[in-house]
């Protein structure tokens, strides 16, 4: 029996240990029984776009045949067939929940355990010009080709999900076709040089609404257009499919877990932003690990929270903290360097080891792999501040937050953009940047420092000795700029300069 929630094989109630690409070409059989898997299908499934010699997948089969056994005729279940592919040839019945046979038939995947999937139906063109369909088609097509650059969840083809055009939509059906458990769709109004889009992120199953977002702009050249509302949606909604992925599986889940169930419970944990949940997540993270030491998502993670541990001040031994850090981001990278979250996990890391050189580094090989990854954009700016480049910190802070508005640690990143804006001399922007990191964070002790220094900066004295006071009453034991002060004393000392200046003595 494959159970795929838990992505656990077993025999008479006992689990058989299998690795993670055997299960995932196991499952990849099941869903289709009886018919032939080309090898590159296989190696689609197992290793999703990375680039590896066709002799794994042999290897993987072999051990497959091993764990099986023979059928009760003496035969494999996993038949090769020649110059095509392989085929499962046993009987497979699909159980329900409770070991009913009522469930979905073969070949619907609900409850796959190894990654999320989504599905981009065509965007309906609603401008009263029908010459304008190829502006939505083309929106479409480059949407799904910058989410496919996100490795951790899987996107359905532009040919597959463009049967839909001109159709319409049940959400389950397009599930139960595609196998998804997410579906964006979407529309596009043009008039004149305006372009309007809108887009929504629905779960399939429920056919509840996850994320919607309206974009409007000027329509001056459609290409370019195309790009920037494809990077804007791409960016926007995969934090969102992330934060909805971790939290089912943080409920549902208990006894034997696979390694990517123990990494979507760990981020339900890491979302919340608290030390408790911090330091539960990064056991989680440590734990799939150990279960698995070829899943590159338990290293991204363990590095991401060992990074977020030491800057927010959690960390009792932050230099042993950070190198775990490092070191699983350099893990991570071995084992899927097209990922771009792997290259992040050492950007992040390496800003906090002090080694902002290595940040940019790291954070540019994830925009290159990855152009409207937000994080990678957040993390370059980060690197460019704290190695004394504020003005060139600005432009990537910005498009990063703009990519990703919703995400709950944005408050950090409003404060290093304030920072940046501040230390280049522009402090009516450095204002505004602060006062939207206090939107997120109502009650974050740092945010309130950087407003005095703005208010200071633009002579507001009043506003900014209210600040001071209400850093009293606000929570946050570290503001994460640790290696900003260690790389630049003299913007440390000139904002405990500003705060004197107005009579305000707060220690820095």
């Amino acid at each position: 029996m494959l159970d795929v929630e838990r992505g656990v094989l077993m025999r008479a109630g006992q689990p058989i240990a299998v690795g993670h690409k055997g299960l995932s070409l196991l499952h990849a059989l099941l869903r289709t029984p009886a018919q032939v898997l080309t090898k590159t299908a296989l190696m689609e499934a197992a290793w999703s776009n990375t680039i590896v010699e066709e002799s794994n997948l042999s290897v993987q089969i072999a051990a497959l045949r091993k764990l099986l056994g023979p059928q009760p005729d003496g035969s494999d279940w996993i038949a090769t067939v020649p110059r095509a592919g392989y085929r499962f040839a046993g009987i497979v019945r699909v159980l329900g929940p409770a070991g009913n046979a009522d469930a979905p038939a073969p070949g619907h995947q609900e409850g796959v355990a190894k990654r999320p999937s989504i599905a981009v139906l065509p965007f309906a063109n609603v401008s009263k010009d029908r010459e304008q369909e190829y502006l939505a088609d083309g929106i479409t097509e480059d949407i799904i080709t910058a989410l496919t650059r996100f490795r951790w969840f899987r996107v359905i083809g532009r040919n597959s999900s463009f049967v839909y055009k001109g159709k319409p939509i049940d959400t389950k059906q397009v599930a139960r076709e595609f196998g998804v458990q997410y579906v964006l769709e979407g529309s596009v109004r043009r008039s004149g040089q305006h372009v309007r889009i809108s887009a929504q992120l629905v779960s399939a199953d429920s056919a509840n609404q996850i994320w919607a977002e309206r974009y409007e702009m000027e329509l001056t050249e459609a290409f370019a257009v195309q790009d920037a509302i494809a990077e804007r949606v791409a960016g926007a909604i995969e934090p969102e499919l992330l934060k909805t992925e971790s939290l089912p599986a943080a409920i549902r889940h208990s006894g034997n877990m696979t390694a990517w169930d123990l990494v979507r419970q760990g981020t339900w944990h890491f979302h919340h932003v608290r030390r408790e949940g911090h330091l539960q997540a990064r056991e989680l993270f440590r734990e799939a690990c150990r279960v698995d030491s070829e899943l590159a998502e338990g290293y991204i993670w363990l590095g991401r929270v060992s990074a977020g541990i030491v800057a927010y001040g959690w960390s009792d031994k932050p230099a042993d903290d950070i190198r775990e850090g490092l070191d699983a981001g350099l893990k991570a990278i071995r084992l899927d360097e097209r990922n771009p979250y792997s290259h992040y996990a050492l950007a992040i890391c390496s800003a906090y080891a002090n080694a902002p050189e290595q940040t940019v580094l790291a954070a540019e090989k994830a925009i290159e792999i990855s152009p409207s990854f937000a994080l990678g954009h957040l993390v370059l700016g980060m690197g460019q501040l704290y190695r004394g480049s504020a003005s060139e910190a600005i432009s990537p802070l910005e498009r990063g937050l703009t990519l990703n508005p919703n995400d709950p640690q944005n408050f950090v990143w409003f404060n290093l953009l304030a920072l940046a804006h501040l230390f280049a001399g522009r402090a009516d922007e450095a204002l505004a940047a602060a006062i939207k990191g206090r939107k997120v964070r109502p009650a974050w002790r740092p945010l309130y420092e950087t407003l005095a220094c703005c208010y200071v900066s633009l002579g507001r004295l009043h506003e900014a000795r209210t600040c001071i006071e209400q850093m009293g009453q606000a929570d946050g034991t570290s503001d994460a700029l640790g290696p900003l002060r260690q790389r630049n004393p003299h913007w440390a000392d000139g904002i405990a300069c500003m705060l004197d200046q107005a009579g305000l003595q707060q220690k820095i």
